[in-house]
Order: structure tokens, then C-alpha cells, then sequence
């Protein structure tokens, strides 16, 4: 469901002001099967067509990385591990088609494949799939960010100071 139950019932209070929600992404990355390069996983939006890691809002109480790993299964039908976190940030404000407005702190976090082939498992995702590295598909400036901060894999998360 693009918006979670939380939300909706939240909106019939606040209307279409600005709410703060926490976010969560994944880059979930493998070796390719055969050459043994990094790939990513991306899906395409159904709402806008862009290529995405995979994101999404955490639902009330729920832990990070368990959110993380449950907007992938969700979105892709694949089965991840959030290793650790990359980046730590809040995003510009964002208005919807219809209106609403929101900001998000969003948690980036890198994962690893497990298991699964990926395909759109809701609604959210008309598309997904695997890209290596040096063939990604035109996108947006902060996945890109997501994805270089997931693969170099520094041992501290970055943040604004």
C-alpha cells in the first residue's frame, strides 16, 4: 500500500500540512553471478517511473534496519540482511500530487542479498531488478549518493554537521 493506515488516519487531522516521517533505504547489493561484480538492486517507481534504491516510511515502533529489510521483501519479493548504516539524513520538503507535504529523516542502509529474483511485489514498483554498478539508469542525485556511500562501505555513517 503506498500509504501506510498510520498516515491516513494522521492526514485526517493535520490535513495536508507538512509532517516529518521516518524514512528508511536500502541498497541491497550482490556479487553477479558470473563476473562476480557488485550489482544493485533498483526499482522503478509506479508513480513517476524513476529508478530508486528501494525506500520507505517506517510503521510506528518499528526498528530500522527491520523496516529496512521488510520495504524490500515488500516492494521486490527479495529477501535481504541490513548490514550497517551509510548516511543518516533529512530530506527537502516534498509535495505529493494531491497536495500533501512531508519531510523525511532518512536512514540509508546497506544490504546484502540472500535470496529471491526480484519483481514488483506491490503496487509501489512497476519494475525491479538488478544493474551493475558501472550501467546504472539515469536517477536522481541522492540515489546515486545512497549507492556510492552503500559501496564504499566506510566503516562510519556519514551526517550532516
Amino acid at each position: 500500500m503506498p500509504t501506510p493506515d498510520f498516515i491516513v488516519e494522521l492526514r485526517r487531522h493535520v490535513g495536508q500540512s507538512l509532517l516529518w516521517l521516518p524514512g528508511v533505504a536500502a541498497v541491497v547489493l550482490r556479487p553477479h553471478p558470473v563476473s562476480g561484480a557488485d550489482e544493485v538492486l533498483l526499482v522503478r517507481r509506479a508513480d513517476t517511473g524513476s529508478w530508486t534504491v528501494v525506500t520507505g516510511i517506517l510503521d510506528p515502533g518499528e526498528e530500522p534496519a527491520v523496516g529496512a529489510v521488510r520495504e524490500v521483501l515488500e516492494e521486490t519479493c527479495v529477501v535481504v540482511r541490513a548490514d550497517r548504516l551509510v548516511w543518516a539524513h533529512s530530506t527537502p520538503e516534498i509535495e505529493f500530487v494531491n497536495g500533501d507535504r512531508s519531510t523525511f529523516l532518512s536512514l540509508c542502509f546497506r544490504c546484502s542479498w540472500v535470496s529471491g529474483d526480484p519483481r514488483p511485489g506491490d503496487d509501489e514498483s512497476s519494475d525491479a531488478g538488478w544493474f551493475r554498478l558501472e550501467a546504472l539508469p539515469k536517477m536522481a542525485e541522492s540515489q546515486l549518493r545512497r549507492i556510492e556511500l552503500a559501496v564504499a562501505n566506510a566503516p562510519e555513517a556519514v551526517f550532516a554537521r
